[in-house]
């Protein structure tokens, strides 16, 4: 090992990365963060093209409450970074909805709109969803009894609408879950107070000024920040973590690795003999995506269209599996991201869509038929999207798709697995001493909640009393 030595080494500068960073430099460790990459946020982040920059991944900030309130995941965070609420300069959504054939929920930051949606559309359904709010409330999740218990079949406990049951579950699946067909209950727990509960936020100007934010807070701790540098290898001997050799050969030793790569992409690093032994099919996540992004020369409130966020289904069944095909177009996100309220907005039109996708299918393509499909599951895509939003394509400046391809190559992510392995590390721990997991694995959900487990998982074991 070289001279080099640090309190804490941190694998990859995403937003469990950043958060974890700057806690511990708050308390004067020496911290080092490392990105393979060019760019930081990981599943959050931005990128220019011919003078414009995309957001990526980003389309709500979840779990926002107002500023002042007590007691939230948000404020939790805020307080953890000795950050303000006013840093984050969040403009909230105006209001989002669940859109199914012929029934739609609206839901906003005020769980009020959503409840009387639901009274309104399924008055039969009230007392059950009530008790299903209070069974929620009471929920402590995150320090569930049991991590594999399915939302569909606690559902089925208070929910008799099947319509209802399927609405629920799908912004919920879309913004979280790795399990195919359903998510785990403590997860819907966790989501549905992110969504509905608490609401939407995208900080102003996007994702660049909040990682700009984070950056600038670990740099003025006196973190150190290597962009362009892989992980080779977790060096261990002897059941514990000794430091990590970079893909240049170079060796730095640490007390406390903590890697946001993800459960079977940090086990690759350690060594095909624990990787062997520790990850199995089940451990490598099956769910990804694609993503349109439509520039457009007018915003959708002037095309008719003022919701921030749609999910959408074209039936009474969600069906969230992934696709045999290149995507499933049945289902996805439409986000419209002049559709928050913030206070300068933004020059261009913007319209996202986003459907499952099947990575094993997009990596068999050639180069050229790669980009042909690309444009052939856009028109796929939007065949449905448009009729529950409208049409972007007559609008039209400027458009980029990513694909789990693109997934895989920007964040390390295997098969482009957005939201990681079905199975979660809620303790962070991994066969060795030393080194721990944090971000899409350990099992907080969403911007938030992946700042909160670089967090907690920091504050738990790298964080050692004087």
């Amino acid at each position: 090992m070289s001279n080099a030595r640090y309190d804490t080494i941190i694998i990859g500068a995403g937003m469990s990365g950043l958060a974890a960073g700057i806690r511990l430099a708050q308390y004067d460790q020496r911290v080092l963060i490392l990105e393979k990459h060019y760019l930081w946020g990981g599943l959050n982040s931005f990128y220019k093209r011919a003078g414009r920059r995309f957001d990526v991944g980003l389309h709500a900030l979840t779990n926002y409450v107002p500023k002042g309130t007590k007691g939230a995941p948000l404020s939790k965070l805020l307080r953890q970074l000795r950050l303000r609420h006013d840093d984050l300069e969040l403009a909230p959504q105006s209001y989002s909805e669940i859109a199914f054939p012929g029934t739609k929920l609206r839901f906003s930051n005020d769980f009020e709109l959503f409840r009387s949606e639901v009274h309104e559309r399924f008055p039969h359904q009230i007392e059950a969803f009530e008790r299903l709010v209070a069974e929620l409330d009471a929920y402590d999740m995150f320090s569930p009894p049991d991590t594999d218990i399915s939302a569909r079949e606690v559902l089925k406990d208070f929910i008799s609408e099947p319509l209802l049951v399927e609405m629920l579950l799908c912004p919920l699946c879309y913004y979280g879950s790795a399990r195919e067909g359903d998510v785990d209950w403590y997860q819907f727990a966790i989501l549905f107070k992110s969504l509905f509960n608490e609401g939407f936020a995208r900080p102003e100007g996007g994702i660049k000024p909040l990682l700009d934010l984070l950056i600038k807070r670990f740099a003025e701790l006196g973190g150190e920040l290597r962009m362009r540098t892989g992980v080779d290898a977790i060096v261990h001997k002897d059941g514990e973590c000794q430091g990590v050799r970079l893909a240049d050969g170079t060796e730095l030793e640490a007390n406390c690795v903590l890697s946001s790569a993800g459960w079977a992409e940090t086990m690759r690093m350690t060594g095909d003999e624990l990787y062997d032994t520790h990850v199995n099919e089940e451990e490598i996540g099956k769910l990804s995506f694609i993503e349109t992004i439509f520039v457009m020369d007018k915003t959708p409130a002037q095309l008719g269209h003022d919701t921030t966020i749609v999910f959408f289904n074209d039936s009474t069944e969600f069906d969230y599996q992934r696709p045999k095909t290149l995507i499933d177009p049945r289902s996805g996100v439409i986000c419209c991201p002049n559709n928050y309220q913030a206070k300068t907005p933004l020059k261009d039109g913007l319209y996202r869509v986003t459907t499952l996708a099947n990575y094993d299918r997009w990596k068999e393509l050639s180069p050229e038929a790669y980009s042909e499909a690309k444009l052939q599951s856009v028109e796929a895509a939007l065949q449905t999207a448009a009729p529950f939003s409208f049409d972007p394509r007559p609008h039209e400046i400027e458009r980029d798709c990513f694909t789990p391809l693109t997934v895989e190559r920007f964040t390390g992510k295997m098969a482009g697995a957005v939201y990681g392995a079905s199975r979660k590390r809620l303790d962070g721990r991994t066969p060795l001493e030393n080194l721990h997991i944090i971000g899409t694995d350990q099992g907080l959900l969403g911007v938030t909640g992946s700042m909160l487990s670089g967090i907690s998982i920091a504050n738990r074991y790298a964080l050692v009393p004087n």
